[in-house]
């Protein structure tokens, strides 16, 4: 049997992002979508889809406007507790061809009301691909259902069409779930983390950092109960773009609101944790002394090198991190990564170049291509990270380390290395 196509890193990044090889590249081949990937090949999967997400504006409700194919993974919501909170409008065949559904959004948004006990703050409407095809004005129809119902009214666009574009789903959702907040008075020891629907670790140290810099309030939308504390984001004097896919919204909180902001990444390599935390400091001029945790998570990858060795781990992409960085951080602390499965872009790219000098064999598998039908083990590995890395390997010991409180910063790092040990000290 054939294996699932690969490419080294070495061999990738000879021939740089430009040049691509098909397999690796989804709008060149069909998609498969792999049990280990379901959650993120699909913008309306589990974890934090373009529906959920769109749910974040505590108070909201969502109405799916989709033929009953795109609906039929949404009683995944049901089991974490939305089911009071989602509402349908099934689309059939003549819908579709006329377009006819566009003039019952507006009835069913009023008629969804009378269903609810308790006045929702919002009403969210989430379309599909079909949408994406027919080009509607789903701001224009919107309008129309807030005019109608006098309640806030905005779109969640769930275009699995558009993953690979310069604004996919995800970051469209982020648009909409902060474009309900109003211009406010700006409050100079307050600020956002934007980027996560949930929060972060509660013992994240950019907590403390930034309480040390005299900020009193941290505001996110995954600690927000009610809707008078979402609207009280709109306070920030600055926000903190935690996950790229948070910039455009960011922008536009920045044009909307006068509230600016700055970008920070999830990493994993301590020196460049160390030096962005500086960076920062220097950009709302203080002095962030972060050496506590420094040292704490260099004594954790210490610690767990000196028991295990160095381990061979491969990395998947259902996890916190990017998948490449994660492995490049890994690689340095003198771990061995033979394989990744992950999806290239232009933006960790810069990681593949790395690897390929300092772990040129490493293996460089897409979830996405119908190859991996045929993957199977070829190479030395002893744990695994990533849910769907552990999906390939269900007899290797390793961690999902896709928990809904968001790592980040040397925090992110202490708990990967946590995680991994108690999962290693389990097959002891």
């Amino acid at each position: 049997m054939n294996n699932a196509y690969f490419i080294t890193a070495a061999a990738l990044a000879e021939r740089g992002f430009a040049d691509l090889p098909e397999e690796l590249n989804s709008a060149k081949h069909m998609i498969y979508s792999s049990p280990a990937t379901l959650d993120y090949n699909s913008p309306g999967a589990k974890g934090f889809g373009v529906k959920r997400a769109g749910l974040a504006i505590p108070g909201s409700v969502m109405l799916l406007v989709a033929p009953g194919c795109c609906g039929r993974n949404t009683a995944l919501l049901n089991e974490l507790g939305y089911s009071e909170r989602f509402f349908y409008l099934m689309l059939d065949d003549t819908d579709i061809v006329t377009g006819r559904y566009l003039k019952k959004i507006p009835k069913a948004c009023a008629e969804l009301l009378e269903e609810c006990e308790t006045p929702p703050s919002a009403v969210v409407i989430c379309i599909t691909c079909v949408d994406a095809l027919l080009g509607t004005d789903m701001e224009r129809v919107c309008r129309s259902c807030e005019d109608l119902t006098g309640v806030a009214t905005i779109p969640a666009y769930m275009y699995a069409l558009t993953r690979e574009k310069r604004l996919p789903p995800m970051a469209l959702v982020r648009k909409s779930v902060y474009s309900l907040l109003k211009p406010q008075k700006r409050v100079s020891t307050a600020c956002n983390l934007l980027g996560f629907f949930s929060a972060l670790e509660d013992g994240c140290e950019l907590y403390d950092l930034l309480r040390s810099a005299g900020i009193r309030t941290i505001g996110e939308i995954g600690r927000c109960q009610t809707f008078d504390e979402y609207a009280a984001l709109s306070k920030a004097n600055f926000n903190l773009v935690l996950n790229a896919e948070t910039r455009h919204a960011a922008q536009d909180m920045q044009e909307r609101l006068g509230i600016p902001f700055i970008e920070l990444t999830r990493l994993y390599r301590l020196d460049k944790i160390r030096n962005q935390y500086r960076l920062l400091g220097q950009a709302i001029g203080a002095n962030l002394d972060d050496a506590e945790y420094y040292n704490d998570a260099q004594e954790k990858i210490t610690q767990f090198r000196e028991k295990y060795g160095a381990l061979r781990i491969a990395v998947g992409e259902c996890l916190n991190a990017d998948s490449f960085e994660l492995a490049l951080a890994l690689t340095e602390y003198g771990f061995h990564v033979p394989e990744i499965y992950g999806t290239v872009g232009e933006r960790n790219f810069v990681f593949i170049k790395r690897l390929a000098e300092v772990s040129p064999d490493t293996r460089i598998y897409s979830n996405l291509s119908p190859t991996m039908l045929t993957y199977h083990r070829e190479t030395a590995i002893d744990a695994v990270i990533g849910n769907d890395a552990m999906y390939y390997h269900k007899d290797l010991p390793g961690i999902g380390f896709q928990e809904e409180e968001q790592p980040f910063g040397y925090r992110g790092v202490t708990l990967l290395f946590e995680k991994l040990g108690a999962a290693l000290a389990e097959e002891d």
